[in-house]
């Protein structure tokens, strides 16, 4: 008992040290560093933060393209070039590759993202060079080697197919974007589809790196121990070689909200549980009020003891977790509301997370509530600082889409100007009322689909399906 006492007490000092720590963070404005920026001859965008506190060197980047760069039929060419570009890159094939990266401790990582191809590592500053050039071959370089293509697309085709076998929490949200978006560049996966992997060509793979893998569309920032003089000459030595495309990427139109009152039914026969999304279009990262939509966000949906996960979770222990969701891009995203639970409370849960929809479009939050997201929001924020890694990445976001750094400087203050009133303003533009939302579901049809006819006119389709909704796109 007196070990179990000791443990306890333990515990309680490290939380009420974590908690002083959060509100002493709460209080300070967080400002970013100096850092400088340039363009280089070839039309790359390049930042360079100098951070010497320890000896590493971070580095986030973007090429702008990703998913709404691809040929509307050829989802998932650009998640399949991102794993290609690892696998061998200049006098490297794919084993070299990885094995330099883990000889010296190093991180290096591509992905595609909806906008950008995205690439970012961490190297000590001593290797600094060998990251520069691992870098420049994966833009300049890379193997593209055939062999490796294949085995790439075989293996995302499996494992599309190995999700929808399994727990298909992670594949509500792409069902539901490809029905609420349509033709639209957002409805694309990340990861493509079964049917439209299987449309994707070597050829087409090359095609899409030489369009898109440009020096005019390459923002990078490198932040850590290095001077910033030497590191600009390193880089344009690297990357002065690359060619520009010469013409932009054409402008993205936004899309607009679509009716409300569908329903999309995923069948998955024998599925013991029910996933489900209810949302529509959303708003875009660059909106005025962004500081406030996290705020009421938080509240309503992104934390444990949010509204809904605290009235479905909580309370009612109708599921393990509800969230709300906000996909904000360059152009509206989704604004969603997600969350599981058994087949048999299917239609319970459901209306119990719509029952928190209409509370909050009616009655926003008080002053109280307020107080206790600014609080949350502003203690977490300056956790995603604290890295030169950290600080790439947060610099990256910002320039690419156009933000100002007071979004950073003055995130504080921001946060403590939001009025209950405010709130209230933010939640009626970005929460639609029920008539207006979208349902996704998948479950087993045979003991649901009659159940959620009355959200809406239902659209079916099976899981084994092999896209995204009904019908080749």
């Amino acid at each position: 008992m007196k070990r179990y006492a000791n443990w306890q007490n333990s515990i309680a000092a490290i939380v009420l040290v974590f908690l002083v720590s959060a509100s002493a963070l709460a209080g300070d404005s967080i400002r970013l560093p100096d850092y400088q920026q340039v363009e280089l001859d070839n039309g790359i965008t390049l930042i360079l933060l100098e951070k010497s506190d320890v000896p590493l060197v971070s580095f986030s980047a973007a090429v702008r393209g990703g998913l709404v760069s691809e040929p509307a039929d050829k989802n998932g060419v650009a998640s399949l070039l991102a794993e290609l570009l690892q696998k061998g890159a200049g006098e490297r094939d794919a084993v070299q590759f990885a094995e330099a990266v883990a000889a010296v401790g190093g991180r290096f990582n591509v992905s595609a993202n909806s906008e950008f191809i995205g690439l970012n590592g961490e190297f000590m500053s001593r290797d600094s060079d060998l990251m520069i050039s691992l870098l420049a071959d994966v833009l300049l370089r890379p193997r593209m080697d055939a062999a490796e293509f294949q085995k790439i697309k075989t293996r995302a085709i499996q494992g599309i197919a190995a999700m929808k076998d399994a727990d298909a929490r992670g594949l509500i949200g792409t069902y539901a974007e490809a029905f609420v978006f349509g033709k639209h560049p957002y409805a694309r996966s990340s990861t493509g589809s079964e049917a439209s992997l299987a449309r994707v060509s070597y050829e087409d793979a090359k095609n899409y790196a030489a369009s898109n893998l440009v020096a005019d569309r390459l923002l990078l920032v490198v932040a850590g121990d290095f001077k910033a003089k030497a590191m600009r000459k390193r880089i344009e030595k690297a990357l002065g070689g690359w060619k520009a495309a010469g013409t932009a990427i054409a402008p993205l139109e936004a899309a607009p909200r679509v009716p409300g009152g569908r329903v999309l039914l995923v069948d998955k026969p024998g599925a013991t549980q029910t996933y489900f999304w209810i949302g529509n279009v959303g708003v875009s990262r660059s909106d005025p009020d962004a500081v406030a939509i996290e705020l009421v966000n938080t509240l309503f949906g992104g934390r444990f003891t949010s509204m809904l996960n605290t009235a479905l979770r909580i309370e009612s222990g109708l599921t393990y977790g509800a969230r709300s969701n906000l996909a904000m891009r360059s152009q509206p995203g989704s604004v969603s509301i997600a969350s599981y639970t058994a087949t048999e409370t299917t239609i319970e849960a459901v209306d119990l997370a719509l029952e928190q929809l209409g509370k909050v479009r009616e009655s926003g939050f008080d002053a109280a509530s307020l107080q206790s997201g600014k609080t949350y929001r502003q203690g977490t924020y300056p956790m995603g600082f604290e890295t030169a890694s950290d600080l790439a990445g947060q610099i990256l976001t910002l320039k690419f889409y156009g933000l100002p750094d007071s979004k950073v400087n003055d995130y504080s203050s921001d946060m403590d100007a939001v009025t209950s009133e405010k709130a209230k303003q933010v939640i009626a533009r970005i929460y639609p009322p029920r008539e207006e939302m979208v349902f996704v579901f998948i479950g087993d049809s045979q003991k649901i689909k009659d159940l959620v006819g009355v959200y809406g006119e239902i659209t079916l389709m099976s899981i084994t399906d092999s896209d995204w909704v009904p019908g080749d796109k």
